[in-house]
């Protein structure tokens, strides 16, 4: 691109709040973005049947962003609130476009989304390989941690498990309870930590379905949320687990092995034939349970934080996400 016309490219950069109508827009400049990174033959197909954009914004449409250029929209961003925690992404931006400051652009709202929120700690998942996404995001105070593994492994066939409950076959009233008590169980692991909206949101879009372990005491021993096949953010043949987690304590290994199980249940039920599930290697602990399962790596980044402390990224933490 001429270097007169991308000076002006960028000085004419406008920042908006991303509507249904350009969703497909979004959506094909998200696919080409990563693609062009990655070097993929075929970069605008990248993803394949996996919808991260449309998904996002039918969670929180309030908490989307387009960069535009004379009207026409060249770039996207996303944050999510977990309650204490907040995060965003996938933030893309049109391949001839880059390294214009879009991206920063497309920080400021974000940014602006987590001080109205009061998360207390944020993150993000990025290209460890990349100086220039390092940078962008250490000048907004994150900072690069461990390495995140999203992690594959095909499908086993395994007895149904005991205790496991699913929160679409719940009652309204059964549904309240059960976020209570999801609540709890991720607040044991970092105080305020909340899924409630992902788990309305999968719910709401029909993406797929959150598994709840009950536990002996009347509380949950785990949940993971889960989405299932093209048009989630699994894609095809895929139950993606976006999050997991149990309770913690000393049987933590052992309900974190009964949750994986509970998640490979609802793939047979549901004839996917790949699990995936990300997770962040200062879980040392899970980390090892989930290779020794027959896990994978097929996608490594970085997890950034702000301030840079561990979050709920500790050895002892059974947890399951990858912030992308």
């Amino acid at each position: 691109m001429p270097a007169a016309k991308r000076t002006s490219a960028a000085a004419s950069v406008s920042v908006r709040a991303l509507y249904e109508p350009d969703l497909d827009r979004a959506d094909a400049i998200f696919r080409v973005a990563f693609g062009t990174f990655l070097e993929a033959p075929e970069p605008e197909t990248f993803f394949g049947t996996a919808d991260y954009v449309r998904t996002r914004w039918a969670a929180d449409p309030h908490a989307a962003f387009a960069a535009t250029v004379e009207g026409e929209v060249v770039g996207s961003n996303f944050a999510a609130n977990w309650g204490s925690v907040g995060y965003f992404g996938p933030l893309t931006v049109r391949p001839d476009l880059w390294d214009q400051g879009i991206g920063r652009r497309l920080m400021e709202p974000v940014m602006a989304c987590f001080d109205a929120w009061g998360n207390r700690h944020l993150g993000l998942f990025t290209f460890s390989h990349s100086p220039k996404h390092l940078e962008l995001y250490r000048r907004y105070g994150f900072w690069p941690r461990f390495l995140t593994a999203v992690m594959r492994k095909q499908v086993a066939v395994s007895a149904p498990v005991p205790g496991r409950v699913l929160y679409g076959e719940l009652t309204a009233a059964e549904r309240t309870e059960a976020l209570s008590l999801g609540r709890a169980l991720t607040g044991a692991l970092y105080e305020g930590l909340s899924l409630e909206r992902e788990i309305t949101a999968v719910q709401a879009q029909g993406l797929g379905d959150t598994i709840l372990l009950e536990g002996a005491d009347s509380g949950l021993d785990g949940l993971a949320v889960c989405h299932c096949g093209a048009g989630s953010e699994a894609g095809e043949d895929v139950c993606f687990v976006k999050f997991g987690a149990v309770r913690p304590g000393p049987d933590a290994a052992d309900r974190f092995e009964r949750l994986l199980d509970a998640c490979e249940q609802l793939a047979t039920e549901r004839g996917l034939g790949q699990l995936d599930a990300g997770v962040n290697l200062a879980r040392e602990g899970a980390y090892r349970r989930m290779v020794d399962r027959g896990f994978r790596t097929g996608l490594q980044g970085v997890a950034m934080h702000k301030p840079n402390e561990p979050g709920y990224s500790r050895p002892d933490a059974y947890v399951i996400d990858d912030w992308r």
